[in-house]
């Protein structure tokens, strides 16, 4: 929302030099741990331990951080983290969230995605294994699961088609949905709307709206060149209805709202702001990259500068 360029410059470096302290290294590679909870008391190598590893899913989040805040990446391991994307893959091509756990779905896989596409380097990982991996999680509805045989999300959909879109272009064109898998998805994601005035998008066939649909399902559609069948208009009715007397948006109406739900709203509307209100205008945010899920601006720096480090 803008926001960010309000803040002065002394709480932007404490900010970004706080997220440089939770890059650490070992013999797994190198990349970002959420927080210095596991840490030993007093440590500041930033090396890591049987129980203080890199977390695949903090690493995006770290970069993309970073980005907002926008760092220059000079102090980037970038050899350490493709190494540690090695790392996180298992044989059946999906990733887990930390080296060496058997924990694995799609999620970290969509991560992992992000950030082979912002560093351009997609030799630390067995791309095709992925690929097949993302393919087995498919299900008979057209949408995708959190991992194979278990039921289509919204989210988890989301994490699949984004994580196609980010493959270079060369690969991408090889793995393109068929006609008839193309249909069948956008068919099951246009059904995730609610027909009826609330207008907001469930993540699973028969259950209710929920705030945070609207990102998922919706970013989904315009992933896959289909934005036209989201109506712009009963979604953004939908969420106003989440909306919080002192602030924030819920999951659904008379919720208390979250910063999840609050950020996935908003991404919604960025998208697709609507254009039956009495002004406009006041719902226009900044244009997503609706596959990475950052603003463009910050999009692209995470690109241009990440891909400088090589």
């Amino acid at each position: 929302m803008g926001a960010i360029d309000k803040t002065n410059t002394t709480d932007r470096e404490t900010w970004r030099s706080w997220i440089w302290r939770q890059q650490i290294s070992g013999e797994f590679g190198t990349g970002f741990r959420g927080g210095p909870s596991l840490s030993i008391m007093g440590d500041t190598s930033q090396s890591l331990s049987d129980y203080d590893l890199p977390h695949l899913i903090m690493t995006y989040t770290a970069l993309l951080s970073l980005a907002i805040l926008r760092d220059g990446f000079s102090q980037l391991d970038r050899s350490g983290l493709i190494k540690f994307l090695h790392a996180s893959q298992l044989p059946d091509g999906s990733f887990s969230p930390v080296p060496g756990s058997t924990e694995a779905d799609i999620r970290p896989l969509y991560c992992a995605f992000s950030i082979c596409h912002m560093l351009n380097d997609w030799s630390g990982i067995d791309v095709r294994a992925a690929i097949s991996y993302i393919q087995r999680c498919r299900t008979y509805e057209g949408g995708y699961s959190q991992s194979p045989d278990q039921e289509a999300s919204g989210g988890t959909t989301y994490c699949a088609i984004a994580a196609l879109a980010l493959l270079p272009l060369a690969i991408r064109s090889t793995t393109a949905l068929t006609p008839f898998e193309l249909k069948q998805t956008l068919r099951w994601l246009a059904l995730m709307q609610e027909p009826t005035d609330a207008g907001g998008f469930k993540g699973r066939t028969e259950k209710t709206a929920d705030a945070c649909y609207s990102f998922w399902c919706g970013a989904t559609l315009e992933n896959l060149n289909a934005g036209h069948l989201v109506d712009p208009d009963a979604n953004a009715r939908f969420i106003s209805s989440c909306q919080f007397k002192y602030g924030g948006i819920a999951k659904a109406p008379n919720h208390p709202p979250d910063p999840l739900h609050t950020y996935m709203s908003l991404a919604s509307l960025a998208i697709y702001p609507p254009t039956g209100v009495a002004e406009p205008d006041a719902w226009v945010l900044q244009k997503m990259d609706p596959a990475l899920n950052a603003s463009r601006d910050t999009a692209e720096w995470a690109r241009e500068k990440i891909r400088a480090t090589e």
